[in-house]
C-alpha cells in the first residue's frame, strides 16, 4: 500500500491525546514520519472549532478536520467550513424537556459561532476547562436558532443510563441521534449525523479521490467512522463496543502510542504490497 495513498483519521480524547491532553513524543514522531512518506494525517473530534484551536498549536494539519462528531468539516488552511449538517428546530425543545426532567444536567449548544452553556453543573464547568474555551452564557430561549450543530449534555456516570432511557421514552431517539462521547457526555447530533457520516463526505471532498481511508478511536461516538473506513482499529483501551466493531484492536493504548502502532500497521501494509 503506497502511503500518499493514504488518509488516516484519528479520534483525539482516549486515542491520540494521552491521558494528559497531549500527543506523545512515540505518536508525534510516527505522524511525522507517515506525513515524510506522502501520508495524510488528520483528526475527527467532536469539538468546536474555537475549542480545536488549542490543539491544532500542537500538529501541522494540512488537511480538513472532522467537527462537532460528524456535524462539520472545517478547513483550517481555508479557514472555512466544508460541510455541516444542523440540528433540527425541535432541538431547543428537547434539550429544555430533558433539562426539566433531569434537574442536574448540564448542557451546551455548539453553533458554527459559538458555545452556548445554557446549564452551568460542575461537570460542564469541567468540560470547558478542558476544552480551554470561554463560552457564552445564555439560557436555552436566547440561543439563535440558526446552526445548531449538536447539544452537549453532561451528567453523572451513574445518571446517562437513566438519561438514554429518558432520550427512547421520549421517542426523541426518532428525531435526532444521541451518543455517549465519555463517562460523562451525552450529545445530541442531526438524524443520521456521525463521524461515519462525515468521512462518507470526506471522500467527496477534492483530492481525496482513490484514497484509502484509516480510521482510529476509542469510544462510542467513534464506532461509525472505524465502520465506514477502508480500515479501522482502536486502542487496547477502546470500549468494548468499538473492540467489536474494528478491523484492529491495537496492542497499546492512548498512553503507549496506539497511534504510532497504528501508523507502523498501515506502513507495514506499505512494505509488504511492494
Amino acid at each position: 500500500m503506497n502511503a500518499e495513498k493514504v488518509i488516516i483519521l484519528s479520534d483525539m480524547d482516549g486515542t491520540l491525546l494521552n491521558s494528559k491532553k497531549q500527543i506523545s513524543g512515540t505518536d508525534m514522531a510516527a505522524i511525522e514520519k507517515f506525513m515524510a512518506l506522502g501520508g495524510k494525517f488528520t483528526v475527527a473530534t467532536g469539538r468546536t472549532i474555537q475549542s480545536f484551536e488549542q490543539y491544532r498549536k500542537m500538529i501541522d494539519l494540512k488537511y480538513p478536520v472532522i467537527m462537532y462528531n460528524g456535524g462539520g468539516i472545517y478547513d483550517w488552511n481555508e479557514e472555512k467550513l466544508l460541510y455541516t449538517s444542523p440540528l433540527p428546530e425541535e432541538a431547543r425543545e428537547m434539550a429544555g424537556e430533558l433539562l426539566r426532567l433531569m434537574p442536574d444536567l448540564g448542557g451546551e449548544v455548539l453553533t458554527t459561532e459559538n458555545t452556548y452553556v445554557f446549564s452551568n453543573t460542575e461537570y460542564m464547568q469541567y468540560h470547558t476547562r478542558i476544552c480551554g474555551i470561554s463560552p457564552k452564557f445564555a439560557t436555552l430561549s436566547e440561543i439563535p436558532r440558526s446552526s445548531w450543530l449538536k447539544v452537549l449534555f453532561t451528567i453523572a456516570p451513574e445518571e446517562i443510563m437513566n438519561l438514554e432511557l429518558l432520550v427512547k421514552y421520549l421517542g426523541y431517539d426518532k428525531k435526532a441521534d444521541f451518543v455517549k462521547s465519555s463517562d460523562i457526555f451525552f450529545e445530541m447530533l442531526p438524524k443520521g449525523i456521525s463521524k461515519g457520516s462525515a468521512l462518507e463526505e470526506y471522500r467527496r471532498l477534492e483530492g481525496m479521490e482513490g484514497l484509502t481511508f484509516a480510521a482510529i478511536g476509542d469510544f462510542n461516538n467513534d464506532i461509525e467512522m472505524i465502520k465506514a473506513a477502508d480500515i479501522g482499529a482502536c486502542p487496547a483501551n477502546a470500549e468494548d463496543s468499538v473492540k467489536k466493531a474494528a478491523d484492529i484492536v491495537l496492542e497499546r493504548t492512548n498512553d503507549e502510542g496506539a497511534v504510532a502502532e497504528f501508523i507502523e500497521y498501515i506502513l507495514n501494509l506499505r512494505d509488504n504490497d511492494e
